[in-house]
């Protein structure tokens, strides 16, 4: 390696670099010059460490091209691109070059090799190429795999020939943008092993693949580009290397042994690891002998192929799939495995795992479905339109779920089973209809609590004297199927005081339920909005109320395994314990999201009227906010017991909200309060729940306390900013007197039917 140097990291147009000239980046970390790799007498241009494990190339720009004599010269043309010419008999010939860029204008644009390894050229602040998008065998923190959707640039790494040659070698590591994207590793142009679909925290065929404290994974979709970077530490030099061999092996420099550690291999190097091995619905273990077996319901296409070996023709569905003629499919779970190949899939962030099953089962060239994201509980929604191909076993916990005849579909242990004969787990144990029948009395008239979209609910006491609470699905009830799938995803992984505890679930036939612990004092809109009940709850049980439904919305915004926005919050949907003290019920419309997500867009509105913020009723946005407007109208409705909804008043038309605010500014707050609680109230917490009320219900999302700072509000005496004027100031709201999608007293769930397409 020549050491010569003109110490600095830009190239002007006005400076050249020769064999045995290098520039370095600002920090000393990288260099760039010739080099001859190996025992190659070949000169190259190249970019290497310099400040760590000195000779180690990254990169290399003339790897088709190289040099057999010291007569390179690297220089910034006129207009912008980067130029390596060999001279020689008075002839300069160009041996590689930068590409152009449209947007260039040519004029002061410099080459500059930054101290992450990337060499740019750029003019002004301004980069119009840079080497992260031609990569080679290395990779670096901060490079992206994958495809710039504007300019067209496709970021794959490839391997060197051999430790000598760095021309391109047999492999190559690319993303696939076809359906959902994937990456895949060719061998010799032939699809080799494929690292399956983004699954919210790696890829599925790369359990390895791990977040740490030194490195973040990111896969990005947008409709600019869509591509995986891992973010590391700058403390932490690291590098992943495409050996000749295929090998993918991700290193940390170690200062104290002055060696590269290889801290994980992440491509599988087994007999699993070539593309389809077991052709279409056909799972892969190594575990095994044979590797290959098909999937449960399925059996070999070519049985004598099969048992000799050659698994490539895969398997067929024992039981033909009929979507036609009255025939019904269901689908079959499945888990631990890589997912299938996603280039005839279909994918979006949006829609949650219900919702994506009914849009495959709408559809009879669906062959499977799944989760995007299994953070925080699973969402988005993924279909296959083909065949299920390069699957195999791996402890991964993204589920499957595959179409087949229900005939297949068998009833396994802790899985409960709709009228479609999906399957999922759920941590709950089952109740048997005998018992809740005996419970109920046989759901006798006199033990029912009431009537919601999902059905009647009825009150129980099991043998052992335990009081129980049974919603059961009415048979005509669409909706309630889907709150009850709903429902056991949200509330069966969550516990809190303030939450309603979900005790079981009973499957039997044609019955569906839900068996939860007894309120004896049932919903807060009962005691709340009866003018002879009312007079039950003084102030210190409405503050203790407010406090309560405050301490369950932030478990479920913040604190919990899952993000939850609930959706649906109102009085009737607070249950009241034997102490008065309030449960959070009715997930049946609540949403997941994933932990870094705050809110989404639904061409969905539920809720209830009078509870819904404006940005959900008017553009279908909903988010933790949402979800804090509606406790602010709770808290008002607490303080006046009144409902917000068909609220009047006899010298002006605003609605309670309206009327709060009203108060607030003329310092009249005080006369919200009803007058039950003239004996019994502490004017100054009246008063500071007034006015967390108002910011609450604040027109824009932007300006509401989230519930964190409102359970700090409601505990200390600080000072609190001024609210600013709430939504729906009156009861008249022309901004959505033509929208249908608003919902009454009722919960409800508009639907909007999308036709999917395979791409």
């Amino acid at each position: 390696m020549l050491t010569s140097s003109i110490a600095v990291d830009t190239l002007s147009p006005n400076q050249l670099i020769r064999d045995g000239d290098t520039i370095f980046s600002s920090g000393g970390m990288f260099e760039l010059g010739f080099f001859s790799p190996g025992n190659s007498n070949n000169r190259y241009l190249g970019i290497w460490y310099k400040n760590v494990s000195n000779g180690t190339v990254v990169w290399v720009a003339n790897r088709d091209t190289p040099l057999n004599t010291a007569s390179g010269l690297l220089r910034v043309s006129s207009n912008g691109i980067l130029r390596l010419v060999s001279i020689g008999n008075n002839t300069n010939s160009t041996i590689w070059s930068s590409s152009f860029s449209s947007s260039s204008n040519g004029t002061n644009s410099v080459a500059q090799l930054l101290d992450n390894g990337n060499l740019v050229i750029r003019e002004g602040n301004r980069i119009i190429w840079q080497s992260y998008d031609y990569p080679g065998d290395t990779y670096l923190p901060g490079m992206k795999v994958g495809k710039d959707l504007i300019t067209g640039v496709d970021r794959k790494w490839t391997s060197w020939n051999s430790l000598d040659d760095p021309s391109p070698g047999r492999y190559v590591l690319w993303m696939d943008t076809n359906g959902f994207p994937q990456i895949f590793v060719n061998r010799s142009l032939v699809l080799h092993t494929r690292f399956g679909p983004w699954n919210g925290v790696r890829f599925s065929g790369m359990p390895s693949l791990t977040t740490n404290p030194t490195a973040v994974n990111e896969f990005v979709i947008n409709e600019k580009e869509i591509y995986y970077m891992i973010k590391a530490d700058s403390a932490v030099v690291s590098r992943i290397h495409l050996n000749p061999e295929g090998d993918l092996t991700r290193m940390n420099w170690v200062n104290s042994t002055q060696s590269w550690l290889t801290i994980l291999v992440t491509a599988p190097s087994d007999s699993c690891s070539p593309y389809g091995i077991c052709g279409p619905y056909g799972t892969c273990n190594t575990r095994n002998f044979p590797i290959c077996s098909c999937l449960e319901g399925f059996v070999p296409k070519r049985p004598e192929e099969w048992n000799a070996g050659a698994w490539s023709s895969g398997c067929v569905p024992r039981t033909p799939l009929d979507c036609g003629n009255g025939n019904e499919n269901g689908f079959k779970r499945l888990s631990g495995v890589k997912l299938p190949d996603t280039r005839s899939s279909w994918y979006d962030s949006s829609t949650n795992i219900g919702e994506c099953e009914t849009e495959c089962r709408s559809n009879c060239s669906c062959t499977a479905y799944a989760d995007l994201d299994i953070r925080n509980g699973g969402s988005g929604c993924l279909l296959w339109f083909d065949e299920l191909v390069d699957i195999r076993e791996y402890n991964e916990t993204q589920v499957l779920y595959i179409r087949m005849a229900r005939s297949e579909l068998t009833n396994l242990t802790r899985e409960y089973s709709e009228y479609d004969g999906r399957k999922e787990d759920i941590d709950l144990p089952s109740f048997s209809l005998s018992i809740i029948a005996k419970s109920t009395s046989n759901f006798s008239s006199t033990n029912k609590l009431g009537q919601g979209g999902f059905g009647p609910v009825y009150k129980g006491v099991l043998d052992d004297g335990r009081e129980i609470a049974v919603k059961r699905l009415s048979k005509s009830s669409r909706q309630g199927l889907d709150e009850f799938k709903n429902e056991v995803r949200c509330i069966a992984k969550l516990q809190h005081r303030n939450l309603v505890k979900l005790l079981g679930y009973c499957i039997q036939g044609d019955e569906i339920m839900l068996i939860y612990e007894y309120m004896s004092n049932k919903s807060l809109d009962i005691t709340l909005f009866d003018i002879s009940r009312r007079s039950m709850l003084d102030w210190p049980q409405r503050f203790h109320i407010i406090q309560g439904i405050a301490r369950g919305l932030l478990y479920l915004h913040q604190d919990s395994r899952l993000r939850v926005i609930h959706r649906d919050l109102k009085a009737a949907n607070i249950l009241l314990d034997q102490d008065m003290s309030p449960k959070i019920s009715d997930f049946g419309l609540a949403r997941r999201f994933k932990g870094y997500e705050t809110e989404a867009n639904t061409n969905k509105v539920v809720g209830t009227y009078g509870y819904i913020a404006p940005e959900y009723a008017l553009h279908g946005l909903f988010s933790i906010k949402s979800d804090v407007f509606s406790f602010g109208v709770l808290v008002l409705e607490i303080v006046s017991g009144q409902k917000n909804q068909g609220f009047t008043h006899e010298q002006h038309s605003d609605s309670l909200l309206g009327h709060a605010w009203r108060l607030y500014k003329e310092e009249r707050s005080l006369e919200l309060a009803c007058t039950q609680l003239r004996n019994t109230c502490v004017d100054s917490e009246i008063i500071r729940s007034i006015h967390i009320g108002l910011l609450c219900v604040q027109h824009h999302a932007e300006d509401r306390p989230t519930m964190s700072s409102v359970v700090v509000m409601l505990d200390n005496e600080s000072t609190l900013p001024p609210p600013k004027q709430p939504a729906f100031y009156t009861e008249v709201y022309p901004e959505i007197n033509n929208l249908s999608s608003i919902p009454t007293d009722n919960s409800v769930n508009n639907v909007t039917i999308t036709i999917l397409d395979a791409r």
